[in-house]
């Protein structure tokens, strides 16, 4: 089994983490985070974009593998289908974050 994908993903979640953390100088994305000015709502856009394409991604994986591609195995489908599942469950955990801290903001005594 190729493991390339999973340490992707793993730099990936990694990353995000460092990022949530603010810690963007540790992972060497503070020059190109500040010369690029990105503000939240564009992360987030990216951030759903990014997840909507892996989703895609195993979609079509497994159904070219239902379809018999020469290509496509059976390890590929289960790997590209578990990044998604994983990406969208953080996703899924940052949304609950926004809208826990959007609360918090919307009960605080004036």
């Amino acid at each position: 089994m190729e493991t390339r994908g999973l340490d992707q993903i793993l730099g990936q979640l990694r990353t995000a983490a460092a990022l949530a953390g603010g810690s963007a100088a540790r992972t060497g994305n503070a020059a190109a985070a500040g010369a690029k000015g990105t503000d939240f709502a564009n992360m987030l856009k990216a951030s759903l974009d990014h997840v909507n394409g892996m989703q895609q991604a195993a979609t079509q994986k497994s159904r070219d593998f239902e379809l018999g591609a020469a290509d496509s195995s059976l390890q590929d489908v289960m790997v590209s289908i578990q990044k998604a599942n994983i990406s969208f469950q953080q996703t899924v955990q940052v949304r609950n974050k926004l809208v826990s801290a959007y609360h918090d903001i919307m009960n605080m005594q004036i």
